[in-house]
């Protein structure tokens, strides 16, 4: 026998609402797989930039120019980069990563020492060749005056260039500097912008005289970075032997960097030239290169004769323009003979 099982009969069920999505949390892996993703999306190549074409029919064809490929640059660049966007890809001169060079060792540097040391004089291809890395945003030009020490007359107005940050970093890419080379950006104490352009002046005849000798590899430390390692360095001893005399613990410094202790106090010079000599004999080739410095300083009309007594028992070798040998010679009536150690810019 067979029994019909009643059954309900089906409604029509009303369609729900839209709901809004909701995203869900992606798990561990997913979340890792996208970090990884976006990443890789942060590294794809940039585009190529335009290389520059000047107006001046002279450099319309690049001429000596090198090019330096975007993805080395992009790769060389420390994290927190501030290269200018318009240096990427961008081609220099030999004479152009020169300028870079010299100007981010001495910070800052005058026009015509550039003309006279980089371009053999020649005044209008270092012109074009500043235009085009100003615009670019790699230096910065700056008329300054000149010091006035008393003297009268017109004031003297110096052309300087400084590099900007983007500068300070191409550079380090295009030169072949040292590595442990420092490197400077922007202008400091504007007054004493005509001192600190001589000591570029100072720097270039005394490597003519180093590399005569064989030294090669020359490494600048102006007295920004010693101060800074002398400091450190004092810090580090008071700390370990806080018992130790002030005095003591100076003259062990100075020991150390092979600097005068003078007058209790330690004499650090303008600038400090680092530099390779080759080994004498077959015999010493195998310990590596000899290396030496020298220590240069640049006094002006502002130096007081006991300042000026302690650079000449210091052993530096100090360098000064005419005017301002003339005016510390007036300067110092008992102690002539101070004067015959002076080297003329």
């Amino acid at each position: 026998m067979r029994l019909d099982i009643p059954h309900d009969v089906p409604q029509r069920r009303e369609p729900e609402p839209p709901q809004p999505d909701v995203p869900l949390k992606p798990s561990p892996v997913e979340a890792r797989h996208e970090a990884l993703a976006a990443r890789a999306a942060d590294r794809r190549p940039m585009p190529q930039a335009q290389q520059h074409r000047s107006r001046h029919p002279e450099r319309a064809s690049d001429q000596g120019r090198r090019a330096l490929p975007v993805d080395s640059l992009r790769d060389q660049r420390p994290r927190r980069q501030t290269l200018a966007p318009e240096a990427i890809g961008l081609s220099l001169r030999e004479e152009e990563r020169r300028v870079l060079a010299d100007v981010g060792r001495f910070r800052v540097v005058a026009t015509r020492d550039l003309a006279a040391t980089i371009y053999d004089n020649r005044q209008s291809r270092m012109e074009r060749d500043l235009a085009f890395l100003r615009e670019k945003g790699l230096i910065q030009v700056d008329s300054v005056n000149a010091r006035r020490d008393g003297r009268g007359g017109s004031v003297e107005r110096i052309e300087v260039v400084t590099l900007t940050k983007g500068g300070q970093s191409l550079a380090r890419m295009t030169s072949d500097l040292p590595r442990d080379q420092k490197l400077y950006a922007g202008m400091v104490k504007p007054r004493e912008v005509e001192h600190d352009t001589q000591i570029y002046r100072a720097f270039r005849k005394e490597a003519e005289r180093i590399e005569r000798k064989g030294g090669t590899n020359l490494r600048v430390q102006l007295d920004f970075e010693l101060k800074s390692q002398i400091q450190k360095a004092i810090y580090v001893e008071r700390k370990v032997n806080p018992e130790r005399g002030m005095d003591e613990i100076k003259q062990q410094v100075a020991r150390q960097f092979d600097l005068p202790f003078v007058d209790g106090g330690i004499q650090i010079p303008d600038a400090r030239i680092e530099y390779e000599l080759p080994r004498k004999d077959d015999q010493d080739r195998d310990h590596g290169p000899r290396t030496g410095h020298e220590d240069i300083e640049v006094l002006t009309a502002a130096y007081r004769p006991g300042h000026l007594r302690h650079k000449a028992q210091a052993g530096f070798h100090v360098y000064a323009s005419a005017s301002d040998r003339a005016t510390l010679t007036a300067r110092i009536e008992g102690d002539h003979h101070l004067m015959d150690r002076i080297l003329e810019l």
